[in-house]
């Protein structure tokens, strides 16, 4: 069985695939928006779902604040505020898993970053706020040393796209510098790293995170990284979704749990993260539209463990974006059979496809799950009979659902 390792390079591409060709991608349409109900929580993490408005909580977290810090800059994105918030993640996290090295993103007043602390974590902060590094490195300080604080952007690791990105910060010279050690991607978790996934260029950064994994670069090469990322609760189903939650299933779904075994923690309300909400005195009363979109806007702490056995030896880091764009071809008709997409796929006989794949002929896209598209993916990759395993279109559109 094939596995990536750190600092892989192309001559690991295996014979089995080399007369694969390169798919292109097709549009796709609009995902659908409908709520699905969270089943399986413990009710000790679901501090308020949808169908509850949340509980405005005291300004409990905002005497640590930094001095000097305008109000303006707490604002502007959103942290973790509540102290018993920042305990129960902590909680979470420090698990006896064997791994106590938390990166922590855009820890800002560095409420969460007390609490990893106290509960024996070893704690690099990337801070993309100059104000805030100050507070925090007292902070580090004040606590025993274990904190290591850096000016950068973690979204910002390692861009795929050109231009001047700053603060620039390349994850090879900054898992250097910090020591980090690269773990076999058989072996165990080399750190854990926690924070908010931000909103703005939301897709640009999920496709990002999945182009990271599947070609192990980045912060993949050393190791299987474990994510902890509060996600909007809209996406963290969608994430989760599979053919029982069809109004939710796209190819998203399938690229993150093949990628990663994906774990809802806790569900904390808006205002956990909301310094308006927190103030103790309201100077106006909220009206009924912003006080729904508040309802809806629950973050969602979801853990990402890369699988073990996400890579083989069809399914590798180098033919990877191929398994992406069959997955969204099959998805732009969803509900149509498995049977008529490979038609379109693949020139191996579909039939011969289904049949290696134990399949029914009428089975629908919709009804896949996605160990079943990795099936298919590693089912037509395996065939010997074939030079070129996919058909593509040079002309057609490369389009990021």
């Amino acid at each position: 069985m094939w596995a990536p390792m750190a600092g892989l390079s192309p001559r690991l591409a295996l014979p089995a695939f080399a007369g694969a060709t390169r798919l292109c991608l097709w549009r796709s349409g609009a995902a659908a928006a409908a709520a699905a109900r969270w089943k399986g929580v413990p009710a000790r993490s679901r501090r308020s779902l949808s169908g509850f408005p949340p509980k405005l909580a005291p300004r409990e977290g905002l005497r640590d604040l930094p001095p000097g810090v305008p109000r303006s800059r707490l604002e502007s994105k959103r942290y973790v505020l509540s102290p018993s918030l920042a305990e129960t993640v902590a909680r979470l996290l420090l698990r006896d898993d064997g791994c106590d090295l938390i990166l922590e993103i855009n820890p800002g007043p560095g409420i969460l970053t007390r609490a990893l602390l106290q509960s024996g974590a070893r704690v690099i902060a990337l801070e993309s706020d100059k104000a805030f590094i100050p507070h925090l490195e007292s902070l580090g300080k004040e606590l025993g040393g274990k904190l290591h604080v850096l000016h950068t952007d973690f979204f910002k690791l390692d861009p795929r796209s050109f231009g001047v990105i700053k603060p620039v910060v390349n994850s090879k010279l900054l898992f250097q510098e910090l020591g980090i050690e690269t773990l076999s991607w058989s072996n165990g978790i080399p750190l854990k790293v926690v924070g908010i996934f931000p909103t703005k260029n939301e897709k640009k950064m999920i496709w990002k995170v999945l182009h990271d994994i599947y070609s192990c670069t980045s912060i993949y090469r050393y190791g299987r990284v474990q994510l902890n990322l509060f996600f909007n609760e809209l996406e963290s189903q969608r994430m989760m979704a599979n053919p029982q939650n069809p109004n939710l299933y796209y190819a998203l779904s399938v690229l993150w749990q093949v990628a990663y075994d994906v774990k809802l923690l806790h569900v904390e309300p808006w205002s956990s993260f909301d310094i308006s909400s927190q103030s103790v005195q309201q100077e106006k009363p909220q009206s009924k539209e912003s006080s729904e979109q508040q309802v809806q806007q629950n973050l969602c702490l979801i853990q990402l463990t890369p699988h073990k056995d996400l890579f083989s030896q069809q399914l590798t880091s180098v033919n990877y974006d191929v398994f992406f764009h069959m997955t969204k071809q099959c998805f732009l008709k969803r509900h149509g059979k498995l049977i008529d997409h490979l038609t379109s796929l693949s020139p191996i006989d579909a039939m011969d496809i289904l049949k290696e794949m134990d399949q029914d002929k009428n089975i629908k896209i919709i009804d896949m799950y996605p160990s079943d598209f990795k099936c298919l993916f590693e089912t037509i990759e395996c065939s010997k009979d074939h030079t070129f395993k996919w058909l593509y279109d040079d002309f057609m559109e490369d389009v990021i659902i």
